[in-house]
């Protein structure tokens, strides 16, 4: 009996620390309301594993909640979680997710593919149960191997990175410790497949996921400002992951190919007379467009904190150069061979808008604006238009809809009617709102660093809310005079419903969580 007694205070004292662990500042009003809104007109092409019905319950048991004045951001945000569950599969192997909510013929084993690999880890990191990615994670490292014909290495992609973003967000030794010679091992691989003698990378722009470009070509072997970034990126990933579980020799062998890679792409793939970072054509001379995908080398911190490399991003806000009335072009508009080429392949990254870009370019501004002192003309206000208009970019006939790639000009989802387009996992949204607008900057230790990119006066009150990190619950309040959320004016951080930075001004902070 007293064994019993003792068990049953024991079940007493851990369900009141989860049940206080779960109080919010915001309801899940919102979220039921959005969800209910987004299943009545939902067209239900495909059910996967959280159907409709359990929607609710399971967005509310695993994404942040968040309000703010923005009604568009607001909304999106909500409809893209719904979105991204859709494509939560259940396997034999565990959990992935799919990027076409058809079957789609060139697809991997449960209909995966890997081209926004990176994209869907970013997002999903902030999930309440760590689990779904990270079975998605090792289905890609030690089932798809196992295949007949593996899928990985089908596009270029920046697993690596994405991994140790994802343990940021979610810190598990021992998991990295085991993917660990996996992505060592893929790594080579790609070296292997793709580094030429002069140690930068080729790639075909349909293996970018970039097919019917201006600069590239399906079977030409280009030298990518993508692929070489992915490189950069994943070494310095590989670098940090080998220092977590103390192997200095792999920590030493990846920054070193991370500071020769970065030498590497600002030597060769930067265009003086450009002004820009272009493809390089396998006869050395420079493709002669500016690309968005010039952009993402600073997904990566990459480029020197040089006000030349700087200077390039004036072609964000131009409108000859990728600014338009839908969101940001793949091709600068001044081309003479921009919107050229058509359709007839089912893609076409020759100028029109594509969400898969915009997050990698948005990401990569955010970047510039937090982790860089030469900004040129950019800032906060360029961000939360940009990031606006990607917001408004997701509606197709009145109501929210993700798809493929848009028209510049009138929002027109190119794949028109088209199931496969419908719910299309291909880029980020609720990842920039979390970690970039808001501005929660997963750090290695114990630091808790915000960084908004909101402008002045544009918001008085909004609440990031129930965010899973470092095994805490956060919370990220601004109410300028107090009347929202009725607990004071003023910036807030809480963490576990504690009170762990309190200032006047809504601005960029680092305090510390208590382990």
């Amino acid at each position: 009996m007293r064994v019993k007694l003792i068990l049953f205070v024991f079940f007493i004292l851990v369900v009141s620390d989860f049940c206080l662990a779960q109080k919010h500042l915001l309801s899940t009003d919102k979220l039921k309301s959005y969800t209910n809104y987004f299943n009545a007109i939902d067209t239900k092409t495909v059910k996967n594993y959280i159907t409709n019905d359990h929607a609710y319950e399971w967005l509310a048991a695993n994404v942040p909640l968040f309000e703010c004045p923005d009604s568009a951001i607001e909304k999106i945000y909500y409809y893209r979680w719904w979105t991204f569950r859709k494509h939560l599969v259940k396997t034999p192997d565990g959990f992935v997710f799919t990027e076409f909510i058809t079957n789609v013929n060139w697809a991997g084993e449960y209909n995966t593919v890997s081209s926004a690999l990176g994209h869907q880890i970013y997002e999903g990191r902030w999930l309440r149960d760590p689990e779904y990615i990270k079975g998605y994670i090792n289905f890609w490292l030690f089932d798809d191997p196992k295949q007949a014909k593996p899928h990985l290495h089908a596009f270029s992609s920046w697993l690596d990175d994405a991994v140790y973003n994802f343990y940021l967000t979610n810190p598990d030794k021992a998991f990295i410790k085991q993917a660990l010679p996996a992505l060592n091992n893929d790594y080579t691989q790609w070296e292997k497949e793709h580094q030429l003698t002069d140690k930068l990378y080729w790639q075909f722009d349909v293996k970018d996921a970039m097919e019917e470009s201006i600069s590239g070509g399906r079977k030409v072997k280009n030298i990518r400002p993508t692929i070489n970034s992915y490189m950069y990126g994943n070494a310095n990933a590989l670098a940090k992951m080998a220092a977590i579980v103390g192997n200095d020799t792999l920590q030493a062998k990846y920054q070193q190919k991370a500071t020769e890679l970065k030498k590497l792409v600002q030597d060769s793939l930067w265009d003086d007379s450009a002004k820009f970072f272009e493809v390089r054509k396998p006869d050395g001379k420079f493709a002669n467009v500016r690309e968005e995908l010039g952009f993402i080398p600073w997904y990566f911190n990459l480029p020197d904190d040089n006000a030349k490399y700087a200077e390039q991003w004036d072609q964000l806000t131009d409108t000859k150069g990728f600014d338009a009335p839908w969101g940001i072009t793949t091709a600068e508009r001044r081309h003479p061979l921009f919107r050229t080429h058509g359709t007839g392949h089912g893609c076409e990254w020759d100028g029109a808008i594509w969400p898969f870009a915009t997050t990698q370019t948005l990401k990569a501004l955010s970047n510039l604006l937090t982790n860089y002192t030469h900004q040129n003309n950019m800032s906060v206000k360029v961000f939360y238009d940009e990031f606006h208009k990607y917001a408004l970019s997701h509606i197709k006939r009145g109501v929210p809809y993700l798809g493929e790639y848009q028209d510049e000009k009138t929002g027109y989802w190119l794949k028109g009617d088209n199931p496969r387009s419908s719910y299309y996992n291909h880029s980020g949204f609720c990842d920039l709102v979390i970690s970039d607008l808001i501005g929660l900057k997963p750090c290695a230790d114990n630091v808790l660093e915000v960084f908004p990119l909101i402008p002045q006066d544009q918001w008085a009150w909004f609440c990031l809310d129930n965010v899973a990190y470092h095994g805490h619950i956060v919370s990220i309040v601004w109410d300028k005079t107090g009347a929202k959320y009725h607990h004071g004016a003023g910036f807030f951080i809480y963490a576990d419903g504690k009170i762990i930075y309190h200032g006047a001004e809504l601005k960029h902070i680092t305090t510390t969580l208590k382990p």
